[in-house]
């Protein structure tokens, strides 16, 4: 059983609140952690930005990373989402299970 976390960085609390809540709702995440704000700096059409984004960590079984990056897709408003599949290389057995208990199969 491998589990994976995904980092996703939102334009305001609303829209990381609603990702959160409709992946937990369709059993795609097993919970979230909407962090405080961060100050992101980036070069976007060729100009150089700064804004502030909430990043939102995601936790889901590894098969499921596909469906969980194509609803945030769906739910997001940037043209590109930065979207992280972060590995994780363990974690205690009793919490995995509990992620592979709340969520659906692949």
């Amino acid at each position: 059983m491998q589990i994976i976390d995904i980092l996703v960085n939102c334009p305001d609390i609303a829209t990381a609140d609603t990702i959160s809540a409709a992946l937990i709702e369709q059993r795609l995440v097993a919970c979230s952690n909407r962090y405080a704000p961060v100050q992101s700096s980036y070069t976007w059409q060729g100009k150089l930005e700064h804004e502030e984004e909430h990043p939102l960590l995601l936790k889901t079984r590894a098969a499921l990373a596909q469906q969980v990056e194509d609803a945030i897709r769906a739910l997001h408003p940037y043209d590109v989402p930065p979207i992280l599949r972060v590995n994780i290389d363990g974690a205690n057995a009793d919490y995995i299970a509990w992620v592979y208990e709340v969520t659906r199969d692949a």
